[in-house]
């Protein structure tokens, strides 16, 4: 069974930080670039953060650039997010991705299998 789950979700204040891991079943990730995207309360879903095959580029949103890190470890076929210097912004349910396709040039692709999401809430 193809599965994406997240853990590492939850609550906390602003300034501190959080990992996310994501396990992924049923297929191997050493194949697909991956990603974190996340769904805040009124907003549409947005991309995160992005990471290649072998892990040597990665990508992010303005928003997160330089507090988030994305990462993956494709022996154990889990990714990573370390989310630092959190603010009540970024509360939101996060969800891990395995894209099918994806283009460096406009940073964006289709999304072949999306995790369950975990809820971050930040409080000031």
């Amino acid at each position: 069974q193809v599965q994406m789950v997240e853990s590492g979700g939850g609550s906390v204040q602003a300034g501190g930080s959080l990992r996310l891991s994501c396990a992924v079943s049923g297929f191997t990730i050493t194949y697909y670039y991956l990603g974190w995207f996340r769904q805040r309360p009124g907003k549409e879903r947005e991309e995160v953060a992005v990471i290649s095959t072998d892990g040597t580029w990665t990508e992010y949103s303005d928003s997160v650039k330089g507090r988030f890190t994305i990462s993956r470890f494709n022996a154990q076929n889990t990714m990573f997010l370390q989310m630092s210097s959190l603010k009540p912004e970024d509360t939101a349910m996060y969800y891990c991705a395995a894209f099918g396709t994806f283009s460096r040039t406009s940073k964006s692709g289709s999304v072949r299998t999306w995790g369950q999401g975990t809820q971050v809430t930040v409080s000031s």
